[in-house]
């Protein structure tokens, strides 16, 4: 099994997940969030392969999305609108992720990952 791997190399959370993916032996196809930033598309398909709520995709504790008060700002936005705020910066997006065929991990929770193995 394959999956897709995205992240900010220089965010520690990032470095772990990577180590945790390399030592478990998961092959996966690594992709840099902000480089290649997701489009809105992919968020939306992401969004509803994963089961959890949009602001799960949101970065929340970074800098950006509190320089924008996005946390005031979100829920005046309908789900198109937050898809495409998204897509306008990786920044923005809760890191990292790993999407596979029938399912999407936000964030890194270890517990959670176990079913890569």
């Amino acid at each position: 099994m394959s999956v897709l791997f995205l992240e900010y190399p220089k965010c520690s959370t990032c470095k772990k997940a990577k180590a945790w993916l390399e030592g478990a032996g998961v092959d996966f196809i690594d992709r840099h969030i902000v480089e290649n930033n997701p489009t809105a598309e992919e968020l939306k398909q992401w969004h509803a392969k994963s089961g959890l709520p949009l602001k799960k995709f949101f970065n929340t504790s970074g800098m950006l999305y509190k320089e924008m008060q996005l946390k005031d700002k979100l829920a005046d936005m309908s789900d198109e609108e937050q898809f495409a705020l998204l897509a306008t910066n990786g920044m923005l997006v809760k890191r990292p992720l790993i999407i596979g065929d029938d399912f999407v991990l936000v964030g890194f929770k270890e517990a959670e990952w176990e079913r890569l193995k």
